[in-house]
C-alpha cells in the first residue's frame, strides 16, 4: 500500500460504538435529566440491560477499560450493595414493569463476583424487570481467575455466551502486557463451559501489542482455532496512555507501526476466512451458523458499546460504575469512580455523571455511521424514512464525499452510500466524515488501523 494513502487514512479516529462519541458527552446531562427520559420510556419492547463489574484480579498493562485491581472480596461487595440498590432506584423511574431481552456483563472481570452475590444480583433483576426465559445473557471471562464452581453458578444465572479473553497466547508478548495465561488454563475454561451447555462462544484477541509478530499472532489464531470458537471478536491494541496512565509500563519501541498493525489485520482475515468464518464488520468473526453471521445475512446487525451484536432493543440500560447507556432521549454515562458512584445510589439518586442529548439529525448521522461500520452501505431513503428532512443533510454530506474521493473507495448514487472493498479498511476514517462532532473538543484516539 502506498505510504502517502496509509498516512492519510490511518490517522487516528473514533471506534464509532456510539455517535456522538463518549469524549463529547457533558455534565449538562445529568440524574434530572435522565429520571425524565427514563420516565418517557413507555414502550412495551424489550430492554437491554448492561451491568459493568469495574473490577479485576490482576491489572493488565494493555487494558482501556474503567477496572482496578482488587485483593479482597470487601470492595466488590460494597459494589454489590451499590449496584443491586440501582437496579431499583432505575426501575422506580419507568412508567411500568418492562421486559429485559439480553443482559451483558462487562468490566474488569464480572466473573470476579462470588457465586451468593451473583444470586443477589438476579434476584433483584427478577423482582424488578421481566427477564425473558430465552434472554442471551452474555458475560466476559478472565481465563486465568474462574473455576467451574464460579462457572455453574454463571450458568444458573442464565448465562447463554462467553466471551473469553485470549488477546495472545506468546509468552513473550503476555510478559510485556502483565497478563500471563496458558493455552491450558484458557482451553480447559472453554472446555468447561462446553460441558455446562454454553451455546455460545467467543474468544477475544488483540493486535498491535508489545513484542507481537505475525508469526506469534499466526500461531495463536492456530491454537484459538482448536477451541472451535463460535465467534472471535478481534481489535487493534488502543495506546493511549494519557488516558490509562497504567499503559505507560508498555515499552512503546516494542509496539507494531502502522504497516504492521494493517499487514496483521489482513493476516488475522486471511487466517479465519479460510477456517469458515464469516467476516461481520471491522472486527467480528463468526461461523456460518452462528446467530451474529444470521444476522449479518438479514441486514439486521447491530453495533454499540459491547461491539457487535443481534440485539436489537431500542433502549439499553447501563449499570454500574461507568456503565454507558441510551434511552430514545439519548446517552447516559454514570460516574466513573466507585466510592463517589457508591455514595450517590445510597442516597437515592440515579448515579449519572455525564451525557448527550439527541437531536434528530444526530440520530440520521448515527443510523448512517452504524450501517457503515456493520454492513458498510447505508440507504439516505431509509434513513429520511425514520428521521425525516434531517436525512437531506447526512444525503448532502455523502454527496460531498463522494465527490472528495480521489482513491475510488466509495459509490454513491444518491441513495445507497457504500464504501467499496478497497476502502473497507479504512471505514472509521470515512465514517467520521460524517461525524459533525469529530476533531471538536480535546479528544484524543487510537489509530485506525
Amino acid at each position: 500500500m502506498q505510504p502517502d494513502l496509509l498516512a492519510r487514512y490511518s490517522a487516528p479516529v473514533p471506534r464509532y460504538t456510539s455517535y456522538p462519541t463518549a469524549p463529547h458527552f457533558h455534565p449538562g446531562v445529568g440524574a434530572e435529566t435522565y429520571a425524565r427520559w427514563l420516565r418517557a420510556e413507555e414502550g412495551d419492547a424489550p430492554l437491554s440491560l448492561y451491568l459493568h463489574v469495574p473490577f479485576c484480579d490482576r491489572l493488565c498493562w494493555y487494558c482501556g477499560c474503567h477496572t482496578k485491581q482488587v485483593r479482597r472480596y470487601d470492595p466488590v461487595a460494597a459494589y454489590v450493595d451499590a449496584l443491586v440498590a440501582e437496579i431499583a432506584v432505575v426501575a422506580s423511574h419507568l412508567p411500568k414493569r418492562r421486559q429485559v431481552g439480553t443482559i451483558h456483563f462487562g468490566g474488569g472481570s464480572p466473573t470476579i463476583l462470588s457465586p451468593a452475590d451473583l444470586t443477589r444480583v438476579r434476584q433483584v433483576l427478577d423482582a424488578h424487570f421481566d427477564v425473558d426465559p430465552a434472554a442471551e445473557v452474555s458475560v466476559e471471562i478472565d481465563p486465568g481467575y474462574v473455576d467451574a464452581v464460579k462457572l455453574a453458578a454463571w450458568r444458573q444465572f442464565g448465562m447463554t455466551r462467553a466471551s473469553v479473553g485470549v488477546q495472545d497466547f506468546d509468552p513473550a508478548v503476555q510478559a510485556a502486557i502483565n497478563r500471563p495465561q496458558s493455552f491450558q488454563q484458557t482451553q480447559r475454561v472453554v472446555g468447561l463451559l462446553r460441558e455446562l451447555g454454553i451455546g455460545g462462544v467467543n474468544l477475544d484477541v488483540v493486535y498491535g501489542l508489545p513484542h507481537q509478530t505475525k508469526e506469534s499472532l499466526k500461531e495463536t489464531l492456530r491454537l484459538s482455532l482448536s477451541m472451535q470458537p463460535d465467534r472471535f471478536a478481534i481489535f487493534g491494541y488502543a495506546h493511549v496512555p494519557w488516558m490509562k496512565k497504567h499503559q505507560t509500563l508498555i515499552d512503546e519501541a516494542a509496539l507494531a507501526g502502522v504497516e504492521e498493525r494493517l499487514e496483521m489485520q489482513r493476516l488475522i482475515g486471511q487466517e479465519l476466512r479460510a477456517a469458515g468464518y464469516v467476516a461481520v464488520g471491522i472486527d467480528h468473526f463468526a461461523r456460518p451458523g452462528d446467530s451474529l453471521a444470521q444476522a449479518l445475512e438479514r441486514g439486521e446487525v447491530k453495533r454499540n458499546f459491547q461491539g457487535y451484536t443481534t440485539d436489537r432493543a431500542p433502549s439499553l440500560i447501563g449499570l454500574g460504575a461507568s456503565s454507558i447507556g441510551r434511552v430514545e432521549g439519548g446517552y447516559v454515562q454514570n460516574i466513573v469512580t466507585t466510592g463517589e458512584y457508591i455514595r450517590t445510589v445510597a442516597q437515592g439518586q440515579l448515579p449519572v455523571a455525564k451525557g448527550f442529548a439527541l437531536s434528530p439529525l444526530d440520530k440520521a448521522v448515527g443510523d448512517a455511521i452504524e450501517g457503515l461500520m456493520c454492513s458498510y452501505e447505508f440507504s439516505v431513503d431509509a434513513l429520511k424514512a425514520c428521521h425525516g428532512a434531517a436525512a437531506e443533510s447526512v444525503r448532502a454530506d455523502a454527496a460531498r464525499i463522494e465527490e472528495e474521493d480521489t482513491d475510488g473507495f466509495i459509490r454513491f448514487d444518491g441513495d445507497r452510500f457504500e464504501v467499496l472493498a478497497p476502502g473497507r479498511l479504512f471505514v472509521r476514517t470515512i465514517a467520521a466524515r460524517f461525524d459533525r462532532y469529530f476533531g471538536a473538543g480535546k479528544a484524543r484516539h487510537s489509530v485506525a488501523v
